[in-house]
Order: structure tokens, then C-alpha cells, then sequence
């Protein structure tokens, strides 16, 4: 944080816009609640979230790896800021169309910037920091959930108004700290394949043949669809648990994801240390484990008689699901070419927010018929089969270590050389 200037704009800017995320993720959630149906209509915000991902993905990742990624990152902030405000006007209307309709624009914006943001990184930092970094990116986005949660059910309280102008400002802080990023030769893809004149389609299906023929990242990608088919109805869980089990109302859905991001930053910090110290095949064994664990928590929570006990189980499953994020994203970072990384991570969301919808989907419809603690239940069960499809694939050898990627780091905090007259 001392020493690079460009990863240090990149935090600041990560940490503001994701506490001002958490501001309208409560306040959306907690004015869904007043409409007549709720959990269809917390369904219904979900999925109009997760859908845009369907085509944004794609497009992210293609204008990652073909354009100024800085650019793309700073473009993603202000239409984001413009969206988060337009919020306001939910209140007045009172219109579930207008909070489908802005929920599915922001997110749309979003991977432009997160899928940046982590193909930028191995730019922007030596090989000796990128787990470091890796690490801290993600864990201040878990405490940012902690912080954010808790601070969005504080300013619902004041008014939803707050949430949502907090909201738009941090998008522009956002954007602000990113334009000071530099680096001399800009922060474009590697130039062989940027240059080659391909259409967009072309290039994205470049990218998912690259995917495919690396099987580490194929795998990686093939366990987050298997956490997302659970961890969709999650989404959905968290509100209908505090609103509807618990009666906690907005502060008992802003405490549930204040518990869940407890459980993130401590697992975050389990998977710094052990990602420095496990070998590859130690790293393969442990994320079976850690998914297992993962399930039994998500189970158990559902079960818990007392709103606290449930805290502490989710936090429990979400500190596994940390560890396994923490180290399964360096070797994604150490292992992806730079020319495909913003198809990489695009595609990551793409896949992970598709899985996640039908999982959303089968969530909401299975209020109508059955308690949250059932589905929550099945959801776990669900979840955990991560870790059979994973050890299977280790198992059976199709999880080679690919060769590492020469790192593209430059220290933009040099003073170029002068140029002789």
C-alpha cells in the first residue's frame, strides 16, 4: 500500500464504490419487502441483476482485451453513478418495473469494472505481490460487506434517500481514483492478439477456446457454478431469514451479511497463509475440504433456532468459501495470459451469475410452497456437491499444473529515461 501508487488507487476506489454498493443493496432489499409478494419481488430484483450479466459478460471481456482497460474501468463508474441516483426515483413511484429496470442497469455496468479491476492487477503489481494484492482485493471487498451491511441498515434507517446519493458519490470516487492510475505503456492487453483484426465474436470465442484448453482454469470455473447453484438461493435466503423467520427486519438483513463477511475477511486471512505455504497438490485436496465445510455451514445455518446461531453458522460457511476464493483467484492470476485475462474473469461472472439466476429462480418460486429453512436446506446440500466435482477432476488427473505466465508488471513509479536531443 506504502510503495505502489497504482494499487493503492485501485483499493481506495474498491473500498469507497463496494460500502456505497452495500447502501443500495439493503435499501433495494428492504423496499422490495413493502411490496405484496416479497420474496417474489427480492426473486424478481435478483434476477433482473443476474440476467444482464447473460450478455455483459461476454461484452465486458472482449472490450477488456481489445481497448484501454482504465478506460473501460473509469466508463463503467460514472454510468453506475448515473443509475445508483436514478434510484431515487423509486421512491416517489412506487413501481416494481422501475426497480427491475434500474437493477438490471447497474448491473450491466458492473463487470466492466470488477472483471477490470482483476485484469489489471498482475499489471499493476511484482510477482512477489500479487497474492498479497489478490488477497487484500478480495478481502476489502468482504469487509466492505461487513462495513457496508451494517452502515446500509444504519442509512435505511435515516432514509432511503441517503442510500442511494451515498451510492452515486462513491461511484465518482471511484472513478477518480482510477484515472490517477499510470503505467508507461498504458494498461492495454498484451498487443499479439488486441491487433488482430477480429470481430468481437471471434474474439470472445478465442477466449472460451483458451479457457477450455487450460483445464485449471476450466476446473475453477466448473466449482464456482457449483457454489452458485446454491449460493443464488442465498441471496434470496439472507432477507427472507431476518424479515420472515427471525423478524429482525432491515437491520437483522444488514446484521446476516455483517455475518457473512465476518466469516469472509477470517477466511481471507486463512487463505493468504495458506496459499503461500501449499504446494500444488496440497492446494487441490484443500478445496475439496473447504467446500465440504462450506455446505455443512450453509445447512446448519438454515437450521438454527436463534437468530445468532444462524450468524454464526453462515460466517462459518463463508469463511471456507474465502479460503478456497483466495487461492483459487492467484492461480488464475499466475496461470491466465494477459492477451485473454479480461475474457478470463468475464466469463467467470458470466457463468457463476447464469448459475446463480437458476438458482434464484428455483429459490423464489419454492417460497410459494415451502419454508425458508427447507429450501435453505436443499440449497446446502446442493452447494456442497462443489467438492465431489472437484475431487473427481483430481482424481482422475485433469488437473495438471499449468506452466506460469510471464508477469507483465512494470514500476510506473520510475521517472522515464530522458530522451536524448
Amino acid at each position: 500500500m506504502r510503495n505502489n501508487r497504482n494499487y493503492r488507487n485501485v483499493w481506495v476506489g474498491q473500498v469507497v464504490s463496494e460500502v456505497g454498493d452495500h447502501f443500495n443493496n439493503i435499501a433495494v432489499m428492504s423496499l422490495a419487502m413493502e411490496y405484496a409478494n416479497p420474496g417474489l419481488v427480492v426473486t424478481g430484483v435478483f434476477l433482473m441483476r443476474a440476467i444482464p450479466m447473460l450478455g455483459a459478460g461476454p461484452i465486458a471481456g472482449v472490450l477488456l482485451d481489445r481497448l484501454n482497460r482504465k478506460h473501460v474501468m473509469i466508463a463503467s463508474d460514472l454510468a453506475r453513478a448515473a443509475i445508483a441516483l436514478a434510484f431515487i426515483l423509486c421512491l416517489g413511484q412506487k413501481s416494481v418495473a422501475l426497480l427491475y429496470a434500474l437493477s438490471a442497469a447497474l448491473m450491466f455496468a458492473s463487470p466492466f469494472f470488477t472483471s477490470g479491476r482483476s485484469s489489471v492487477l498482475p499489471s499493476i503489481t511484482t510477482p512477489e505481490e500479487l497474492h498479497t494484492a489478490n488477497t487484500m482485493t478480495q478481502t476489502t471487498a468482504w469487509a466492505s460487506l461487513t462495513l457496508g451491511g451494517f452502515l446500509g441498515a444504519v442509512g435505511v434507517q435515516s432514509g432511503y434517500r441517503i442510500a442511494f446519493v451515498f451510492n452515486a458519490l462513491s461511484f465518482l470516487v471511484s472513478a477518480f481514483c482510477i484515472s490517477r492510475m499510470h503505467r508507461p505503456e498504458g494498461f492495454r492487453a498484451a498487443a499479439a492478439l488486441v491487433k488482430h483484426k477480429v470481430s468481437g465474436l471471434q474474439q470472445y470465442r478465442e477466449g472460451l477456446r483458451y479457457i477450455r484448453s487450460t483445464p485449471l482454469i476450466a476446473g475453477i470455473m466448473l466449482i464456482n457454478i457449483g457454489w452458485a447453484s446454491g449460493g443464488g438461493a442465498a441471496q434470496i435466503l439472507f432477507s427472507l431469514f431476518a424479515e420472515k423467520v427471525f423478524h429482525t427486519g432491515p437491520m437483522g438483513i444488514g446484521l446476516i451479511w455483517s455475518a457473512a463477511g465476518v466469516g469472509l475477511l477470517i477466511g481471507g486471512a486463512i487463505g493468504y497463509a495458506l496459499g503461500k505455504r501449499l504446494e500444488f497438490v496440497q492446494y487441490k485436496r484443500a478445496i475439496a475440504i473447504l467446500y465440504i465445510i462450506h455446505g455443512a455451514g450453509y445447512i446448519l445455518f438454515s437450521r438454527m433456532p436463534t437468530f445468532w446461531l444462524a450468524c454464526i453458522f453462515i460466517a462459518i460457511s463463508r469463511s471456507a468459501t474465502a479460503v478456497s476464493s483466495v487461492m483459487n483467484f492467484s492461480r488464475l492470476l499466475k496461470h491466465s495470459r494477459d492477451e485473454f485475462r479480461g475474457r478470463v474473469f468475464a466469463t467467470m461472472e458470466t457463468l457463476t451469475w447464469s448459475v446463480m439466476m437458476v438458482s434464484m429462480m428455483l429459490a423464489g418460486a419454492a417460497t410459494i410452497r415451502f419454508d425458508p429453512r427447507t429450501i435453505g436446506t436443499v440449497a446446502g446440500i446442493v452447494s456442497s456437491t462443489t467438492a465431489i466435482m472437484w475431487a473427481w477432476l483430481n482424481w482422475s488427473g485433469r488437473l495438471p499444473e499449468p506452466p506460469p505466465i510471464p508477469h507483465t508488471f512494470e514500476d510506473a513509479e520510475e521517472e522515464p529515461a530522458a530522451v536524448p536531443a
